[in-house]
């Protein structure tokens, strides 16, 4: 290629990579904006009325905990009323309440109920010495709060098809950016592969969108979104690497797609999860048994199954189990029987995946399993004990694993000798490479850290920075970590505990995962060999990072919405 024509595509490679760039920060923003808007204030869905002080109670939740602790959702100062006496709920058929082990009991219209019972308007209910009654939402007087995170009802957002033409528009930027690599335009051989594959991506994507609103009726699609944003990335940065992993990513996207549907069908009945969470349970502690038996070690890990030539990672399909079992309607999570069935699983999980070498993992479920703890009960003497057990389960791993204990050796000092050239090695390399693309980066396709070992999941945050820029890759490790915000924000608005808590642990496992991967790989933290959720090459990652989003998209309120009638309001959807 002359000299003049090769000055023109550099020109034009160098206004790709910062339009890439550009555009990742639009299509962030836009994501999180839309999330932002169309919300519902939190009016109360019922009021119950105190007899006796003659105070109005608004009733904001689908469950709600009554109680004499604080922390109840409806607070009743009586000390005849236990600490969790009794828990409120709505579903599709009615409003009703269950005891969860009171003392006193609970008197529905003077008898004492024993199981979960249905209430209507005007009825009585007796709860220690205090006697409520339901009234409609429509009768409370007071102000209705108002959300950190959400804007006012009427404000527009930025519609699902404009987002995904945004978002079509930026991997053909990208795809092109792949073709035109410093290889291609010193030989005057443009590879179009990378174009073929941003196209697949693309054409998912639309046909997602279309199967869920089209059959669904589903108006809302930024988790989505966000989604293919991540998957779209990831596939790209492959494409150079190996073109056999981009295949196996994208095809581990469809199946991820199909988890992700049958999720937020499944968890559209909180009564029927729960009912299912006991084989679930078992299906998860059988997948663990047969990885303990059949696992094939690699890269340091057991954790491996090999199914017709395919290596797939059970463990990673059990992080969707273990969020199930782990939530639930807040009737049942309220009994210590419960309680330590979850503790029981956990123990098991985290044991097995230590037994398998995957400690990456381990911490990853550890972490998780303090998450769900505190949601469930927020009891800090709990999170202390499990901590601490923890502790002293690491100073056995380090004392009989010398790999493990190497890399906490190895942990700030990869730069000095002897760890520069051994365990260190990896984690040296992707500083410089991370500090070689600079901004913008050096083109996908151009960059060296794909040379190391496992640069393609433990380290890809070094392929990131190299090829496409620090900017991008602070907009990639945002979109995951902000999920959390909006996971908690989203609490108040979902029809279950169920929701509340899977979708705040499953954005909170994504991020721990990120972390990890991140914090590793620039050695903040020691490497411990856990992906990038969605960048990362790895199926069973990609599989199980799409499950895990359905948590989120289920506890947004519009996910399920249809106007219900004869639950006391007619106003609420």
């Amino acid at each position: 290629m002359d000299g003049f024509l090769a000055f023109v595509f550099d020109l034009i490679v160098v206004i790709l990579r910062i339009a890439v760039s550009v555009f990742s920060i639009i299509i962030l923003v836009k994501i999180y904006s839309s999330l932002r808007h169309n919300r519902r204030g939190e009016r109360p869905l019922i009021m119950l009325f105190d007899e006796y002080s003659k105070k109005a109670v608004p009733v904001l939740y689908w469950e709600n905990s009554i109680g004499r602790s604080k922390r109840c959702d409806i607070f009743i100062n009586d000390a005849t009323v236990s600490r969790e006496h009794a828990v409120l709920l709505r579903r599709d058929s009615g409003w009703s309440i269950t005891d969860t082990g009171s003392k006193a009991g609970v008197f529905v219209n003077g008898e004492k109920i024993s199981e979960r019972t249905n209430i209507y308007l005007n009825d009585k209910i007796r709860i220690g010495s205090t006697t409520l009654i339901v009234k409609r939402a429509e009768e409370f007087e007071g102000a209705s709060r108002r959300s950190w995170f959400f804007r006012p009802e009427g404000k527009k957002s930025i519609s699902p098809k404009r987002l995904l033409a945004l978002i079509s528009f930026y991997f053909i930027l990208v795809s092109a950016e792949a073709c035109l690599t410093a290889e291609s335009i010193s030989s005057g051989i443009i590879e179009l592969m990378p174009f073929t594959y941003g196209l697949i991506v693309i054409g998912l994507m639309w046909a997602t969108y279309l199967i869920t609103s089209l059959v669904f009726k589903r108006v809302n699609f930024e988790i989505e979104s966000l989604a293919f944003f991540l998957t779209g990335v990831g596939v790209m940065l492959s494409v150079h690497q190996s073109e056999r992993q981009a295949v196996v990513q994208i095809a581990s996207a469809v199946v991820g797609i199909i988890l992700f549907e049958f999720l937020i069908k499944f968890l559209e009945d909180p009564d029927r999860v729960s009912g299912w969470s006991k084989w679930i349970y078992i299906a998860s502690m059988g997948l663990l048994a047969v990885n303990l038996i059949f696992g094939q070690t690699q890269y340091g890990a057991a954790n491996w199954i090999s199914i017709g030539g395919i290596s797939v990672q059970p463990s990673e399909v059990v992080k969707v189990g273990f969020i199930i079992v782990g939530a639930g309607s807040l009737d049942q999570l309220q009994t210590r029987k419960n309680l330590l069935i979850f503790i029981a699983f956990s123990a098991v999980c985290v044991g097995a995946l230590a037994l398998m070498g995957d400690f990456g993992t381990a911490l990853i479920f550890f972490a998780t399993f303090l998450l769900l703890s505190f949601m469930r009960s927020g009891d800090f003497k709990t999170l202390i004990l499990a901590v601490t057990s923890a502790v002293f389960a690491s100073t056995i791993v380090l004392r009989f694993k010398p790999y493990i204990t190497k890399r906490f050796e190895a942990w700030g000092h990869v730069f000095e000798e002897p760890y520069v050239w051994d365990t260190g090695f990896q984690q040296a390399r992707t500083l410089v490479y991370c500090a070689s693309g600079g901004l913008f980066g050096v083109g996908i396709g151009n960059g060296f850290c794909k040379t190391l070992f496992a640069s393609e999941s433990d380290i890809v945050i070094g392929i990131v920075c190299e090829e496409m820029g620090i900017i991008v890759a602070l907009v990639l490790a945002v979109a995951i970590g902000a999920l959390v915000f909006y996971a908690r924000a989203i609490t108040t608005r979902s029809r279950s505990t169920l929701y509340s808590i899977s979708a705040c642990c499953a954005a909170g496992l994504l991020v721990v995962q990120l972390s990890l991967n991140i914090f590793g790989a620039t050695d903040i933290l020691p490497l411990t060999g856990v992906t990038f959720p969605f960048i990362s090459a790895g199926g069973s990652s990609m599989i199980s990072c799409w499950g895990l989003i359905a948590f989120i998209k289920a506890a947004d309120e519009r996910t399920y919405a249809v106007r219900k009638q004869g639950l006391f309001n007619s106003s609420d959807v």
